[in-house]
Protein backbone atom coordinates (compact mmCIF):
# COMPACT_ATOMS: atom_id res chain seq x y z
CA UNK A 1 0.00 0.00 0.00
CA UNK A 2 1.68 3.26 -1.03
CA UNK A 3 1.62 5.51 1.22
CA UNK A 4 2.43 9.99 0.27
CA UNK A 5 5.05 11.48 1.90
CA UNK A 6 3.97 14.57 4.13
CA UNK A 7 6.55 17.54 4.12
CA UNK A 8 7.34 17.84 7.58
CA UNK A 9 6.16 19.93 10.39
CA UNK A 10 7.13 23.65 9.85
CA UNK A 11 7.92 23.52 6.27
CA UNK A 12 5.62 25.00 3.44
CA UNK A 13 4.68 23.40 0.80
CA UNK A 14 6.19 23.96 -2.71
CA UNK A 15 4.50 26.67 -4.09
CA UNK A 16 1.86 26.50 -6.30
CA UNK A 17 1.72 27.97 -10.38
CA UNK A 18 -1.68 30.31 -8.98
CA UNK A 19 0.93 31.50 -6.66
CA UNK A 20 3.51 32.51 -9.00
CA UNK A 21 0.51 34.51 -11.04
CA UNK A 22 -0.43 35.96 -8.52
CA UNK A 23 2.99 37.17 -7.77
CA UNK A 24 3.91 38.14 -10.90
CA UNK A 25 0.58 40.21 -10.90
CA UNK A 26 1.41 41.96 -7.83
CA UNK A 27 4.87 42.97 -9.50
CA UNK A 28 3.90 44.41 -12.48
CA UNK A 29 0.98 46.23 -10.57
CA UNK A 30 3.32 48.06 -8.59
CA UNK A 31 6.09 48.47 -11.39
CA UNK A 32 2.64 49.49 -13.96
CA UNK A 33 2.12 52.08 -10.88
CA UNK A 34 5.41 53.58 -10.17
CA UNK A 35 5.33 53.79 -14.22
CA UNK A 36 2.46 56.01 -13.77
CA UNK A 37 3.32 58.31 -10.87
CA UNK A 38 6.29 59.18 -12.71
CA UNK A 39 5.14 59.53 -15.58
CA UNK A 40 2.46 61.85 -13.69
CA UNK A 41 5.03 64.12 -11.82
CA UNK A 42 6.99 64.46 -14.86
CA UNK A 43 4.28 66.13 -16.55
CA UNK A 44 3.21 68.22 -13.69
CA UNK A 45 6.67 69.50 -13.47
CA UNK A 46 7.29 69.86 -17.36
CA UNK A 47 4.35 72.35 -17.32
CA UNK A 48 6.33 74.41 -14.64
CA UNK A 49 9.04 74.13 -16.48
CA UNK A 50 7.56 75.53 -19.61
CA UNK A 51 6.11 78.22 -17.74
CA UNK A 52 8.79 79.15 -16.56
CA UNK A 53 10.40 79.44 -19.44
CA UNK A 54 7.86 81.60 -20.97
CA UNK A 55 8.40 84.33 -18.40
CA UNK A 56 12.26 84.07 -18.77
CA UNK A 57 11.61 84.44 -22.34
CA UNK A 58 9.50 87.09 -22.39
CA UNK A 59 11.57 88.96 -19.92
CA UNK A 60 14.86 88.71 -21.66
CA UNK A 61 13.32 89.77 -25.10
CA UNK A 62 11.16 92.87 -23.56
CA UNK A 63 14.24 94.01 -21.64
CA UNK A 64 15.51 96.22 -23.94
CA UNK A 65 12.16 98.14 -24.30
CA UNK A 66 11.91 98.22 -20.56
CA UNK A 67 15.95 99.98 -19.92
CA UNK A 68 15.68 101.78 -23.35
CA UNK A 69 15.60 105.55 -22.86
CA UNK A 70 12.53 107.88 -24.16
CA UNK A 71 14.74 109.15 -27.07
CA UNK A 72 15.32 105.51 -28.40
CA UNK A 73 11.50 104.40 -28.31
CA UNK A 74 10.40 107.45 -29.68
CA UNK A 75 12.26 106.40 -32.82
CA UNK A 76 9.30 103.70 -33.18
CA UNK A 77 6.62 105.08 -35.66
CA UNK A 78 3.63 103.66 -33.83
CA UNK A 79 5.02 104.29 -30.02
CA UNK A 80 2.87 106.72 -28.00
CA UNK A 81 4.11 107.65 -24.94
CA UNK A 82 7.13 108.68 -23.70
CA UNK A 83 7.99 105.60 -21.80
CA UNK A 84 6.77 101.66 -21.89
CA UNK A 85 4.26 102.21 -19.24
CA UNK A 86 2.52 104.68 -20.77
CA UNK A 87 2.17 102.82 -23.54
CA UNK A 88 1.25 99.60 -22.26
CA UNK A 89 -1.33 101.38 -20.25
CA UNK A 90 -4.08 101.84 -21.84
CA UNK A 91 -3.24 98.63 -24.07
CA UNK A 92 -4.26 96.69 -20.19
CA UNK A 93 -6.93 99.39 -19.88
CA UNK A 94 -8.68 98.01 -23.47
CA UNK A 95 -7.81 94.49 -22.63
CA UNK A 96 -9.82 94.46 -18.99
CA UNK A 97 -12.24 96.69 -20.37
CA UNK A 98 -13.37 94.77 -23.19
CA UNK A 99 -12.63 91.36 -21.06
CA UNK A 100 -14.86 92.54 -18.34
CA UNK A 101 -18.05 93.74 -21.14
CA UNK A 102 -17.75 90.08 -22.44
CA UNK A 103 -18.12 88.84 -19.18
CA UNK A 104 -21.03 90.66 -18.09
CA UNK A 105 -22.82 90.12 -21.04
CA UNK A 106 -22.29 85.95 -21.35
CA UNK A 107 -22.09 84.78 -17.80
CA UNK A 108 -25.78 85.48 -17.34
CA UNK A 109 -27.11 83.98 -20.85
CA UNK A 110 -24.69 81.29 -19.96
CA UNK A 111 -26.10 80.28 -17.05
CA UNK A 112 -29.51 80.74 -18.03
CA UNK A 113 -28.68 78.20 -20.87
CA UNK A 114 -26.92 75.91 -18.70
CA UNK A 115 -29.81 75.45 -16.59
CA UNK A 116 -32.10 75.21 -19.26
CA UNK A 117 -29.97 71.98 -20.69
CA UNK A 118 -29.63 70.43 -16.82
CA UNK A 119 -33.18 71.10 -15.65
CA UNK A 120 -35.41 72.35 -17.83
CA UNK A 121 -35.26 71.09 -21.31
CA UNK A 122 -36.47 67.53 -22.84
CA UNK A 123 -33.93 64.83 -22.62
CA UNK A 124 -33.28 65.04 -26.46
CA UNK A 125 -33.98 68.57 -26.94
CA UNK A 126 -31.02 69.06 -24.24
CA UNK A 127 -28.73 66.64 -25.86
CA UNK A 128 -28.86 68.15 -29.38
CA UNK A 129 -28.69 71.71 -27.90
CA UNK A 130 -25.52 70.52 -25.36
CA UNK A 131 -23.91 69.31 -28.69
CA UNK A 132 -24.86 72.41 -30.47
CA UNK A 133 -23.37 74.81 -27.49
CA UNK A 134 -20.05 72.25 -28.20
CA UNK A 135 -19.73 73.03 -31.71
CA UNK A 136 -19.64 76.31 -31.14
CA UNK A 137 -16.31 76.32 -28.93
CA UNK A 138 -14.95 75.15 -32.24
CA UNK A 139 -15.65 78.09 -34.39
CA UNK A 140 -12.17 79.91 -35.45
CA UNK A 141 -12.01 83.17 -33.82
CA UNK A 142 -11.55 84.75 -37.49
CA UNK A 143 -15.21 83.47 -38.15
CA UNK A 144 -16.19 85.53 -35.42
CA UNK A 145 -14.41 88.63 -36.93
CA UNK A 146 -15.74 88.14 -40.13
CA UNK A 147 -19.10 87.77 -38.97
CA UNK A 148 -18.63 90.62 -36.46
CA UNK A 149 -17.18 93.18 -39.42
CA UNK A 150 -19.90 92.18 -41.99
CA UNK A 151 -23.12 91.85 -39.90
CA UNK A 152 -22.55 92.61 -36.49
CA UNK A 153 -21.61 95.88 -36.89
CA UNK A 154 -24.09 97.37 -39.13
CA UNK A 155 -27.42 95.10 -36.73
CA UNK A 156 -25.79 96.90 -33.88
CA UNK A 157 -25.52 100.72 -34.93
CA UNK A 158 -28.92 101.67 -34.72
CA UNK A 159 -29.12 99.98 -31.60
CA UNK A 160 -26.19 102.16 -30.13
CA UNK A 161 -28.02 104.93 -31.89
CA UNK A 162 -30.62 104.62 -30.48
CA UNK A 163 -29.35 103.78 -26.70
CA UNK A 164 -27.25 106.60 -26.97
CA UNK A 165 -30.24 109.40 -27.75
CA UNK A 166 -32.01 107.27 -24.80
CA UNK A 167 -29.63 106.98 -22.32
CA UNK A 168 -26.70 109.20 -23.35
CA UNK A 169 -26.90 111.14 -19.93
CA UNK A 170 -25.35 108.29 -18.57
CA UNK A 171 -21.63 108.64 -19.63
CA UNK A 172 -20.55 105.57 -20.43
CA UNK A 173 -23.06 105.66 -23.37
CA UNK A 174 -23.06 109.08 -24.74
CA UNK A 175 -21.96 110.22 -27.84
CA UNK A 176 -22.35 107.64 -30.02
CA UNK A 177 -20.48 107.81 -32.80
CA UNK A 178 -20.82 106.03 -36.39
CA UNK A 179 -19.84 103.43 -37.65
CA UNK A 180 -20.22 100.78 -34.58
CA UNK A 181 -16.55 100.03 -34.30
CA UNK A 182 -16.26 100.41 -30.91
CA UNK A 183 -14.98 98.51 -27.50
CA UNK A 184 -19.10 97.70 -27.22
CA UNK A 185 -18.69 95.93 -30.22
CA UNK A 186 -15.63 93.75 -29.35
CA UNK A 187 -17.75 92.91 -25.83
CA UNK A 188 -20.60 91.87 -27.64
CA UNK A 189 -18.44 89.68 -29.95
CA UNK A 190 -16.13 87.89 -27.12
CA UNK A 191 -19.47 87.17 -25.00
CA UNK A 192 -20.39 85.15 -28.44
CA UNK A 193 -16.66 83.35 -28.18
CA UNK A 194 -16.64 82.83 -24.44
CA UNK A 195 -20.31 81.97 -24.18
CA UNK A 196 -19.51 77.87 -25.03
CA UNK A 197 -17.09 77.48 -23.12
CA UNK A 198 -19.03 78.93 -19.80
CA UNK A 199 -22.19 77.42 -20.89
CA UNK A 200 -20.30 73.86 -21.13
CA UNK A 201 -18.55 73.59 -17.73
CA UNK A 202 -21.74 75.22 -15.78
CA UNK A 203 -24.65 72.46 -17.59
CA UNK A 204 -21.72 69.72 -16.07
CA UNK A 205 -21.01 71.13 -13.11
CA UNK A 206 -25.13 71.68 -12.70
CA UNK A 207 -25.94 67.91 -13.32
CA UNK A 208 -23.58 67.37 -10.61
CA UNK A 209 -25.88 68.56 -8.02
CA UNK A 210 -27.07 65.66 -5.45
CA UNK A 211 -30.10 64.35 -6.61
CA UNK A 212 -30.99 63.97 -2.83
CA UNK A 213 -30.75 67.70 -2.65
CA UNK A 214 -33.07 68.88 -5.43
CA UNK A 215 -36.04 66.02 -4.25
CA UNK A 216 -35.68 67.70 -0.78
CA UNK A 217 -36.66 70.77 -1.62
CA UNK A 218 -39.27 69.57 -4.10
CA UNK A 219 -40.34 67.63 -1.39
CA UNK A 220 -40.81 70.81 1.30
CA UNK A 221 -43.13 72.24 -1.59
CA UNK A 222 -40.84 74.54 -3.84
CA UNK A 223 -41.15 75.03 -7.67
CA UNK A 224 -38.24 74.20 -9.84
CA UNK A 225 -37.24 77.74 -9.45
CA UNK A 226 -37.13 77.70 -6.09
CA UNK A 227 -35.15 74.36 -6.12
CA UNK A 228 -32.95 75.81 -8.47
CA UNK A 229 -32.33 79.08 -6.58
CA UNK A 230 -32.16 76.82 -3.12
CA UNK A 231 -30.13 73.61 -4.31
CA UNK A 232 -28.19 73.87 -7.57
CA UNK A 233 -27.21 77.49 -7.71
CA UNK A 234 -25.18 77.12 -4.04
CA UNK A 235 -23.56 74.24 -5.29
CA UNK A 236 -22.85 74.99 -8.84
CA UNK A 237 -21.42 78.70 -7.58
CA UNK A 238 -18.07 77.74 -7.57
CA UNK A 239 -17.98 75.87 -10.59
CA UNK A 240 -19.25 78.91 -12.49
CA UNK A 241 -16.89 80.99 -11.04
CA UNK A 242 -13.98 78.98 -12.86
CA UNK A 243 -16.21 78.56 -16.24
CA UNK A 244 -16.32 82.08 -16.11
CA UNK A 245 -11.98 82.40 -15.79
CA UNK A 246 -11.90 80.04 -18.19
CA UNK A 247 -13.96 82.22 -20.51
CA UNK A 248 -11.90 85.16 -19.24
CA UNK A 249 -8.59 83.78 -19.94
CA UNK A 250 -9.76 83.54 -23.32
CA UNK A 251 -11.68 86.97 -24.35
CA UNK A 252 -8.14 88.41 -22.64
CA UNK A 253 -5.93 86.61 -24.96
CA UNK A 254 -8.13 87.04 -27.88
CA UNK A 255 -6.30 88.62 -31.19
CA UNK A 256 -8.32 88.20 -34.54
CA UNK A 257 -11.89 88.68 -33.94
CA UNK A 258 -11.28 92.14 -32.10
CA UNK A 259 -8.74 93.36 -34.70
CA UNK A 260 -11.41 93.24 -37.42
CA UNK A 261 -14.31 95.00 -35.04
CA UNK A 262 -13.11 97.86 -33.41
CA UNK A 263 -10.82 101.10 -34.22
CA UNK A 264 -8.48 101.28 -32.57
CA UNK A 265 -7.20 104.06 -29.76
CA UNK A 266 -5.11 104.60 -26.67
CA UNK A 267 -7.25 106.37 -24.36
CA UNK A 268 -8.28 105.54 -20.86
CA UNK A 269 -11.94 106.27 -21.55
CA UNK A 270 -15.32 104.62 -20.62
CA UNK A 271 -16.86 106.04 -23.72
CA UNK A 272 -18.40 102.50 -24.94
CA UNK A 273 -20.23 103.57 -28.17
CA UNK A 274 -17.05 105.71 -29.46
CA UNK A 275 -14.83 104.26 -31.67
CA UNK A 276 -11.02 105.22 -31.73
CA UNK A 277 -10.84 105.10 -28.03
CA UNK A 278 -9.66 101.48 -26.93
CA UNK A 279 -7.24 98.29 -28.18
CA UNK A 280 -6.22 95.32 -26.53
CA UNK A 281 -2.58 93.93 -26.20
CA UNK A 282 -3.17 91.20 -28.03
CA UNK A 283 -4.86 92.97 -31.34
CA UNK A 284 -1.73 95.43 -30.99
CA UNK A 285 0.42 92.96 -31.36
CA UNK A 286 -1.14 91.22 -34.14
CA UNK A 287 -1.46 94.65 -36.48
CA UNK A 288 1.92 96.04 -35.30
CA UNK A 289 4.37 92.56 -35.49
CA UNK A 290 4.46 91.90 -39.22
CA UNK A 291 6.09 95.53 -39.63
CA UNK A 292 8.11 95.89 -36.05
CA UNK A 293 12.04 94.88 -35.99
CA UNK A 294 14.78 95.62 -33.51
CA UNK A 295 13.06 97.46 -30.07
CA UNK A 296 10.16 97.68 -31.92
CA UNK A 297 9.75 93.67 -31.10
CA UNK A 298 11.05 94.16 -28.14
CA UNK A 299 8.72 96.61 -27.31
CA UNK A 300 5.68 94.12 -28.29
CA UNK A 301 7.18 91.14 -26.65
CA UNK A 302 7.00 93.67 -23.08
CA UNK A 303 3.29 94.52 -23.83
CA UNK A 304 3.03 90.44 -24.07
CA UNK A 305 4.81 90.15 -21.10
CA UNK A 306 1.59 92.48 -19.02
CA UNK A 307 -0.87 90.02 -20.83
CA UNK A 308 0.91 86.85 -19.13
CA UNK A 309 1.05 88.98 -15.42
CA UNK A 310 -2.81 89.49 -16.04
CA UNK A 311 -3.57 86.20 -17.14
CA UNK A 312 -1.42 84.77 -14.18
CA UNK A 313 -2.96 87.10 -11.83
CA UNK A 314 -6.44 85.93 -13.08
CA UNK A 315 -5.93 82.77 -12.63
CA UNK A 316 -4.61 82.75 -9.36
CA UNK A 317 -7.46 85.01 -8.15
CA UNK A 318 -10.03 82.11 -9.47
CA UNK A 319 -8.21 79.87 -7.57
CA UNK A 320 -8.24 81.68 -4.44
CA UNK A 321 -11.92 82.15 -4.94
CA UNK A 322 -12.77 78.63 -5.67
CA UNK A 323 -10.24 77.40 -2.63
CA UNK A 324 -13.08 79.81 -0.50
CA UNK A 325 -16.34 77.91 -1.60
CA UNK A 326 -15.40 74.85 -0.08
CA UNK A 327 -19.00 73.71 -0.23
CA UNK A 328 -18.42 72.77 -3.70
CA UNK A 329 -15.69 69.95 -3.61
CA UNK A 330 -15.82 68.99 -7.70
CA UNK A 331 -14.12 72.07 -8.51
CA UNK A 332 -11.42 71.90 -6.44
Amino acid sequence: MAVTATPPHGTSSPPTEDAGLERADVSTGRVASKVFAGLSTTAGVLILVTLAAVAVFLVIEAWPALTASAEELGEISWFNGDSMLEYVGPLVFGTLLASVLALVLAVPVSVGIALFISHYAPRRLAQGLGYLIDLLAAIPSVVYGLWGALWLLDVVGPFFEWLSGTLGFIPLLADYTAPAKNIMSAGIVLAVMILPIITAVSREVFLQTPRLHEEASLALGATRWEMVRQAVLPFGRSGVISASMLGLGRALGETMAVLMVISPGFLYSFALLQPGQHQTIAANIASKFPEASGLSVSALVATGLALFVITFVVNFAARWIIARRAEFSGAN
